[in-house]
């Protein structure tokens, strides 16, 4: 059997208000995109996920959606979505794009439409309780803002509304035969198109409990989102499959299911005989503690509740969602970790491991997907209060991506401050500089299209030093050791099975490494790849 593209691709999320300004109005769209794939193909990726460009009333930036098949004019037009498509795909690019099943915007006219009275034709595609304006139908907690509730009173109803999220992102509800259809036809019309698949947006809570019950007390605070589980939701998911089955077997959907446990997520996958998602994120790895245990660990979790089921795993730092893991992991060797304050913070050793968290990422078992900007190295951007856009506080990871050494780094007006050091960490003075994090990207992008046991092999942890975390990558045509140093200090290396060279090393230079001698002891924060003698 032909094996599926998602297994071996590269993915790349692109959060198109922060990729490139095309008409000079500070807010990404379409066209910076489409202006800008020869960098993604320079760089080696094999698809891309775009997030939402739906017409959208921005109160969630797109994640509000008012109109499932129209884009927003503030980022182009459908148009416009054609030819970014074509020429995507015309480079050998496929495009993956959100889809936002679990609520609208309240200005969607669906919502609208409901709103208006019990008696309307779309009132039952939301979630409705009777109640009184002091006593919600239930404890359960929104996304944000923090600590809100996830109701909201309509008086001119006498109902509650449920949103898992913004009050302005009414829930919509999958009990309904009209939603489930509704959806679908969205699916068919982008797939249509010619997409090569979706994201889709927290697909986990499309079902909800019968009887709406209060989340249990010792989950209090925790927003709810993070803890519907119903098994409801899985005959729907194999009809969203079927809708994708439709298409033939090469359009894919990868499920946001933000669940806070890897044995919670796998089921979401199906079975070789009732198949659901084709993949989903493995959200603890955007929350494990840069530590060669806690990776380990991860690792191990991951073999364990995926491989059974013959699940592709899924590999992912940073998102629109996360704080940009180079800082993320400062933060945690910081103060986390309880060493000295985050003043002392050492830019070449972030560098370092920003490098080996790279080389941690691109050569597991499963599908890497990158986030716009981690290939130059960007940190998270400091956002001053009065700039503060983003309910959620996640403005710092969707800061503008910094393409040129000119002022502006090739915004005029960005919406939001650029990262830090966009003077050097911008994509021009990187692709100019062939020691830059942008160059290592590509020659480890480079090394994992070109070799077997790193897309394909199975994958075994080996012993190692403390701190240090290896692993063997196994396949006919050749194995791979890669050694990763999560210390800041030199480490001894133990005597390694067979003859070992070094494929790829953080710490050299572009062609520095192919076939030098494996070093006695691994450099702080250095990560090695060694290939066979």
């Amino acid at each position: 059997m032909q094996r599926a593209w998602w297994r071996d691709a590269v993915f790349y999320q692109i959060y198109p208000r922060s990729f490139a300004d095309a008409n000079r109005d500070g807010v990404g769209d379409l066209e910076g995109i489409r202006h800008h794939l020869d960098h993604l193909v320079w760089l080696g990726v094999d698809a891309i996920w775009l997030s939402p460009f739906y017409r959208s009333p921005q109160r969630d930036f797109g994640y509000d959606v008012a109109d499932h098949c129209a884009v927003d004019p503030l980022f182009g037009t459908l148009e416009d979505f054609d030819r970014l498509l074509t020429d995507a795909h015309a480079r050998g690019i496929r495009v993956i794009v959100d889809w936002v099943p679990n609520h609208v915007s309240n200005e969607h006219p669906w919502f609208e439409d409901a709103r208006t009275g019990k008696d309307r034709p779309h009132r039952d595609w939301f979630v409705w309780r009777d109640g009184t304006p002091d006593e919600p139908p239930n404890n359960w907690i929104a996304a944000f803002p923090p600590d809100s509730r996830a109701w909201s009173f309509d008086a001119a109803s006498d109902q509650w509304f449920l949103h898992l999220f913004l009050p302005t992102q009414p829930d919509l509800d999958w009990d309904n035969p009209a939603v489930e259809s509704a959806m679908h036809d969205v699916l068919r019309f982008w797939l249509d198109r010619g997409v090569d698949g979706f994201r889709a947006d927290v697909l986990h809570a499309i079902a909800k409990p019968e009887g709406l019950p209060d989340a249990p007390p010792e989950y209090e605070g925790i927003p709810y989102c993070a803890l519907n589980d119903i098994p409801s939701v899985h005959p729907r998911l194999r009809k969203i499959r079927a809708v994708l089955d439709e298409y033939g077997d090469d359009r894919m959907m990868i499920g946001e299911v933000y669940l806070l446990e890897t044995r919670q997520i796998a089921p979401y996958y199906g079975t070789p005989e009732d198949p659901e998602l084709h993949l989903s994120f493995l959200m603890p790895l955007m929350h494990t503690p840069w530590t060669a245990e806690g990776f380990a660990a991860r690792m191990d979790e991951v073999a364990a509740e995926l491989e059974p089921r013959d699940a592709w795993p899924v590999w992912v730092l940073s998102s629109h969602d996360a704080v940009r893991h180079p800082t993320r992991i400062d933060r945690y060797l910081t103060t986390w970790a309880g060493a000295a304050g985050a003043a002392r913070v050492d830019p070449a050793a972030t560098e370092r491991r920003a490098r080996a968290a790279a080389v941690l990422l691109l050569t597991q078992r499963g599908t890497p997907f990158l986030y716009q900007g981690e290939e130059l190295g960007l940190a998270e951007a400091t956002i001053p209060p009065d700039q503060v856009q983003d309910p959620g506080g996640r403005d710092g990871c969707r800061a503008p991506v910094p393409w040129s050494e000119q002022p502006g780094h090739g915004w005029e007006r960005p919406w939001l401050p650029l990262p830090p050091d966009a003077r050097r960490r911008n994509a021009a003075s990187e692709r100019a500089d062939p020691s830059s994090t942008l160059h290592f990207y590509r020659r480890l992008i480079a090394l994992r299209r070109a070799t077997p046991a790193l897309r394909e092999g199975a994958s075994t942890r080996i012993d190692a030093p403390d701190g240090v975390l290896a692993w063997r990558r196994e396949h006919p045509l050749g194995d791979r050791l890669v050694l990763v140093n999560f210390t800041g200090a030199e480490v001894d290396l133990p005597a390694l099975d067979g003859a070992w060279c070094v494929e790829l090393d953080t710490t050299a230079a572009e062609g520095q490494a192919a076939g030098v001698t494996v070093p006695s002891r691994l450099g702080p924060d250095q990560a090695l790849v060694l290939a066979p003698r």
